[in-house]
């Protein structure tokens, strides 16, 4: 099973910093049995897919707008990313959706948009303390993933990666348990057999985000279900992304540890 791992650098990085920042990487990203994403602020894109090229690593966007062109000022066009080389963009983001009033509406059009013009949307879901106290998770992520999966057909729903990042979880520190965390992305496929087919289900990628840590992440890759991780604070840092990365999984040695390839089948989505 191949991994995915994204570094989402959010508002972070000048562009000397990202210099160094690809300089120190370069020495570690021989990495087998992983796609690597790096999502650097819009304004690096450019500069960025020229490193990302080099090292043979995938360039992604933070954000991207439903419509491909108009007057939408301080928007950026799904084109115009497809255009630098980007082939990932993080969509519905908890940030996105705190900070700027992104609604599961506005997610679902931006996910539509992005898989026209040929990108691969992360799309973001979890959540918040309150619900996870009040036992509202399973309704919360079923809530978020039917309005953007309703809206597409079964081709399209295979392009979407579903990033499952607890909000209450994004920076704290906190973290959920593997175990909490795999019922969850079971959940999720139960969810997409009902809205498509068993196939999807099994297929559909599934990365985990909030306070993912070299420390931590073989706790929720060693598990068959998920592929991955969206890393955020962790990814600033080039060597401490490069361990993480070796750490998930996403290099074989003879000392790692046998991976987890108990087979997925319909009794898992029960």
């Amino acid at each position: 099973m191949q991994r995915i791992f994204i570094a989402n650098w959010k508002m972070n990085m000048s562009v000397a910093e990202m210099e160094t920042y690809f300089q120190e990487f370069s020495k570690n990203s021989d990495f087998d049995n992983a796609e690597v994403v790096v999502c650097p602020p819009m304004p690096l894109l450019s500069l960025a897919a020229q490193h990302c090229a080099e090292l043979g690593i995938a360039l992604g966007a933070q954000n991207v707008f439903w419509e491909e062109a108009g007057a939408f000022t301080g928007e950026v066009s799904p084109l115009l990313l497809k255009d630098l080389g980007v082939q990932y963009v993080l969509i519905g983001h908890s940030e996105r959706r705190q900070y700027f009033g992104e609604t599961d509406q506005y997610v679902g059009r931006k996910v539509k948009a992005a898989i026209k013009a040929g990108l691969r949307p992360v799309v973001c879901v979890g959540e918040s303390l309150i619900e996870l106290r009040t036992n509202r998770t399973e309704d919360v992520i079923e809530e978020q993933i039917s309005a953007v999966m309703r809206g597409l057909d079964p081709i399209e729903a295979r392009r979407v990666i579903i990033a499952y990042e607890p909000v209450w979880a994004i920076g704290s520190g906190m973290t959920p348990t593997g175990e909490q965390v795999k019922e969850v992305a079971l959940q999720i496929r139960k969810l997409m057999g009902d809205l498509f087919s068993l196939k999807i289900a099994r297929d559909i990628k599934i990365l985990y985000g909030g306070s993912v840590s070299p420390d931590n992440v073989d706790e929720f890759t060693a598990s068959y279900v998920l592929h991955g991780a969206l890393v955020g604070n962790a990814s600033l840092d080039a060597n401490k992304f490069s361990s993480l990365i070796q750490n998930g999984g996403g290099i074989r040695t003879a000392s790692n540890q046998q991976e987890d390839t108990t087979p997925l089948h319909e009794g898992d989505f029960a």
